[in-house]
């Protein structure tokens, strides 16, 4: 069964495939996916590394966690479950209640 590490704590500068090189070290990396900004494309600072199996993982937290890369430490655990946030309200298009207009 696969298992998804967080990577936290990553250079703005590190691509997927400087991730997935790194941490191929540890095992198999299935997939190596660094989160980026919507609007500027530029990284948030972290990412995803997806392993094979859980033995390759755990190996990949002993050796990365609280170490550095690319001049940064990393923060290195097992993935949570992403959590059901609130829909958004407001925005530009008409979201929202502003209210106070009256004609």
């Amino acid at each position: 069964m696969a298992k998804k590490l967080y990577v936290g704590g990553l250079s703005y500068g590190t691509t997927n495939e400087a991730l997935k090189a790194a941490f191929s070290q540890a095992g198999a990396v299935e997939t190596a996916t660094v989160i980026t900004d919507r609007a500027t494309g530029r990284s948030k600072g972290f990412g995803f590394v997806e392993f094979s199996n859980d033995d390759e993982a755990m190996a990949a937290i002993e050796m990365f966690h609280d170490k550095e890369l690319d001049g940064r430490k990393l923060t290195v655990n097992e993935a949570r479950p992403m959590e059901a946030r609130p829909p958004r309200q407001g925005g530009s298009f008409g979201g929202g209640n502003r209210g106070g207009f009256y004609r």
